[in-house]
């Protein structure tokens, strides 16, 4: 399994905005490959936030996203998602993980 991390600050007076924009991006996303995503809120730093997706290995992740991102739509999505980052704190960290072990008990 192949995951991506990204770290960003939303402004906190566009959260709205930021989920509305999420569920565009991820019904096109869904079109092309099988993912599964989470996104979390920081509770100590309102403006922080995480999203982290699955996808089933990173040959199909890249196969597919260089089919997403020739989208128009997924382009302005971007641009628009970059209008709500907090100005001081603008930068998208992006992180490439393996998942070595999953385990689920419940």
């Amino acid at each position: 399994m192949f995951m991506k991390v990204y770290e960003y600050y939303i402004q906190p007076d566009k959260e709205q905005e930021y989920l509305r924009i999420q569920q565009k991006a991820a019904d096109i996303y869904s079109r092309h490959i099988d993912l599964h995503s989470i996104h979390l809120k920081s509770k100590d730093e309102p403006s922080k936030w995480m999203e982290i997706t699955r996808y089933s290995n990173e040959e199909e992740y890249k196969k597919s996203i260089e089919l997403i991102n020739q989208y128009k739509e997924i382009q302005e999505l971007f641009k628009e998602f970059q209008s709500l980052l907090v100005p001081e704190k603008s930068e998208i960290r992006e992180e490439d993980f393996v998942v070595v072990k999953e385990r689920k008990t419940f």
